[in-house]
């Protein structure tokens, strides 16, 4: 039977989700623990995979095994065993060809930006000391909606068929001192949200204009673009299947 596994991760102390061979990731340390619980070799297979650093507030991963799980018994044995910056909520058993990636109809992110300093929030939120205008930057997200090809934003020598992306939410929240970038799409291409802050950011700091987006967007040249932001600030925070 195909079970969906919902989780959360704190990604400050691994690779990303996706296994990699010398540094510890999310995807390793979830397989470990099933395996070991489930006594059979478990790989689950991701919505996406995240950047070393970003974390995610809403995960799932399917994985396959042959046998009945129950959900809270499982889940608070999980729990136990996993380390203290991963999270499992529940396990969900779905159809044989449900699929964590490709299933998914949407996925949201959000950006956090404090511009006071702050002791308590720097492992989960970006210090930006310079003044923002967060007006401009809003009205630079709107454009985005204008567009379905971001290769400009994507990660240079990427092996990806198309650079099309639907973008249905991309606006700024402002909180005092704290800037909350939310944005939604069907599909994001490597790194993509990371770029679009930092272009936006560059419009807040009065270093580029909304015509200036547009024309970075339409060029389809990642070095036209703005920098990547740090990692630690991104987090997932929503996938959506037409089934749950």
């Amino acid at each position: 039977m195909r079970y969906f596994v919902a989780f959360a991760y704190n990604g400050k102390n691994y690779c990303g989700w996706q296994y990699q061979p010398h540094s510890p990731s999310v995807q390793e340390t979830l397989n470990k623990a099933l395996s070991t619980l489930l006594r059979t070799p478990i790989d689950a297979t991701g919505a996406g995979r995240t950047d070393t650093g970003v974390h995610a507030t809403q995960m799932y991963a399917h994985f396959d095994y042959d046998g009945q799980i129950d959900s809270d018994a499982l889940t608070k044995r999980v729990n136990a065993f996993l380390p203290k910056d991963i999270v499992v909520y529940r396990f969900i058993p779905l159809h044989d060809e449900a699929h964590a990636r490709f299933d998914a109809t949407s996925r949201s992110y959000e950006y956090h930006i404090h511009t006071f300093k702050d002791a308590f929030i720097n492992e989960g939120s970006w210090f930006n000391f310079h003044p923002l205008d967060v007006d401009k930057m809003n009205e630079a997200a709107r454009v985005l909606f204008d567009y379905i090809d971001f290769k400009c934003f994507s990660k240079t020598h990427t092996d990806v068929k198309t650079f099309n992306c639907k973008i249905t939410e991309a606006r700024w929240e402002q909180h005092g001192n704290k800037l909350i970038f939310h944005i939604s799409a069907d599909r994001f291409l490597r790194n993509m949200v990371r770029a679009i802050v930092g272009t936006l950011v560059e419009v807040g700091l009065g270093k580029s204009t909304v015509q200036d987006v547009r024309n970075i967007i339409e060029s389809r040249d990642r070095n036209k673009a703005g920098f990547s932001v740090p990692a630690h600030g991104l987090y997932l925070t929503k996938v959506i299947y037409p089934y749950l």
